[in-house]
């Protein structure tokens, strides 16, 4: 049978993929942004970062959608907050709710991302043929919110 280490090389699940697949792309990732000018970036930013939209997002809801717990989101919020990509504003909606802003930097870093995650995906599809890569994120999108919602069972 072999080690644990012999079957996650050989044959390696789907957390394990998983993994390899989100260390790759952050790898990548953060190493185009600090090329880009933007080197104070990490991937815990990331939990913010993914979900932040240019009119802005409450900390409870990047929480929901990044999964992440809402006292780290509030860690990462004063982090980049303080590295001048974000800035906390009233809610029109409910004047005591705050939504996290991207300032001009948080834009431009945005805009990198944007940019870097088309061409990412452009890649793979020009690898593995369009259909093969559409089917690809579906399937994978099923199998990340049946798992999302197992949790949350």
């Amino acid at each position: 049978m072999g080690t644990r280490t012999d079957r996650t090389t050989a044959e390696p699940d789907l957390g394990v993929l998983a993994g390899r697949l989100l260390f790759a792309v952050q790898r990548e990732m953060f190493t185009t942004f600090a090329e880009k000018g933007f080197p104070d970036l990490h991937p815990r930013h990331g939990a913010v970062l993914a979900y932040l939209d240019k009119d802005g997002v409450r900390a409870t809801d990047l929480s929901k959608l990044s999964g992440v717990h809402k006292q780290v989101i509030g860690t990462v919020v004063d982090e980049l907050e303080r590295l001048g990509y974000v800035e906390r504003h009233p809610d029109p909606a409910d004047r005591r709710a705050k939504l996290i802003c991207p300032t001009e930097r948080g834009l431009d870093q945005m805009r990198v991302a944007d940019t870097f995650v088309a061409t990412l995906e452009r890649r793979h599809a020009r690898r593995m043929g369009t259909e093969a890569y559409a089917q690809f994120k579906t399937m994978f999108n099923e199998v990340v919110e049946h798992q999302r919602r197992r949790v949350e069972e």
